[in-house]
């Protein structure tokens, strides 16, 4: 058996010597051309991808392709149509991470509230920040945290920053009755501009999806008060990021904690988020919240049930509720 994981820049030992021990394996790296991953692809019986797109030029090259294994959770880099046409199952690991992100990202909010980055290269530079107003931080409790999207990571991160923190949480999730925010301890905020005017942190959890690209615009960060700040740990194309660059350039909001870009890797200059690395109130991620010890142990073992039922032959067991993945009728059992 031939088998393809792309991404070999994200290391997974484990996962590789036990694949290894299954069939051929192929590990393609990160940026690899989609007619070069075509060619690979061609007599490959599984496809393990976490950032590469699979494209429907690359699922119709792979004419033994049993199924798609996505080692993480978003999906919206996979042409499931094209895989659902050529009943090719395709599944995605949605829970080893949730509390781990969701972690993430407050610590996204806790280094913006306080200050701790320009506090940290004071520090080193000068030796020592006497309590001047310029090193003044904010506390959590009592502000108001907006959560875009109450899915699992969204729920964690609700439940630190209202049962850990006591701040005020308020969410937009269309999905999401009042009634099921409230036994969270979550009120509901049915209108999304209606939130981002409230809240003093705003951070985003929703999946990306033709209805959520740019849920984040130019008109959004306008409704923000200029004291709040966003944090994404989700997708970095649910946020116009050439509106955010203007809008923190121009003081518009207080800040950003990002650990997700629409363009991945970045580059200290000639990428379009290059400008956010001289910035004082931005703290950036490699796109690495989800990277634990412990987050990574479950990725690895969860990635390879899931593996062995494709090349097994047997029903692949989908967790998610995403129904983009809901929509596929053979060779899936869910949960």
């Amino acid at each position: 058996m031939k088998i393809l994981r792309t991404d070999r820049e994200l290391e997974t030992p484990w996962l590789d010597a036990e694949l290894r021990k299954r069939g051929e394996l192929v590990l393609l790296a990160d940026g690899i051309a989609e007619t070069d991953f075509a060619a690979e692809a061609a007599q490959a019986d599984l496809i393990l991808m976490c950032y590469t797109p699979v494209t429907a030029r690359v699922i119709g090259a792979a004419a033994r392709l049993r199924g798609i294994v996505k080692y993480g959770v978003g999906i919206d880099a996979i042409d499931i149509p094209a895989a659902i046409a050529r009943a090719i199952p395709v599944v995605n690991i949605p829970e080893y991470a949730e509390q781990t992100v969701a972690e993430g990202a407050f610590t996204l909010m806790l280094a913006l509230a306080r200050g701790l980055i320009p506090l940290d290269r004071q520090m080193r530079s000068a030796g020592w920040a006497w309590p001047a107003a310029r090193w003044m931080g904010g506390d959590i409790a009592g502000k108001t945290v907006g959560i875009v999207g109450l899915g699992r990571i969204g729920r964690s991160f609700a439940r630190m920053a209202g049962q850990g923190f006591r701040a005020r949480v308020i969410a937009h999730d269309p999905g999401k009755s009042a009634a099921e925010m409230a036994a969270l301890g979550v009120e509901k905020a049915d209108d999304l501009h209606g939130l981002l005017a409230q809240a003093d942190f705003v951070s985003l959890h929703c999946t990306l999806s033709a209805a959520t690209r740019h849920i984040i615009g130019a008109p959004e960060l306008a409704a923000m008060k200029p004291t709040a700040f966003l944090i994404n740990s989700s997708r970095g194309a649910l946020v116009d990021e050439a509106a955010l660059v203007a809008a923190l350039r121009e003081g518009r909001i207080a800040g950003a904690g990002l650990d997700v870009f629409s363009s991945e890797p970045l580059a200290l200059s000639g990428h379009p988020m290059s400008p956010l690395f001289a910035l004082p109130n931005v703290v950036m991620l490699p796109h690495l919240t989800f990277y634990t010890a412990e987050a990574m142990d479950r990725l690895e073992r969860e990635t390879l049930e899931r593996c062995d039922e494709v090349l097994s032959g047997r029903p692949v067991l989908v967790k998610s509720h995403d129904p983009r993945l809901r929509a596929q009728k053979r060779g899936v059992r869910f949960v």
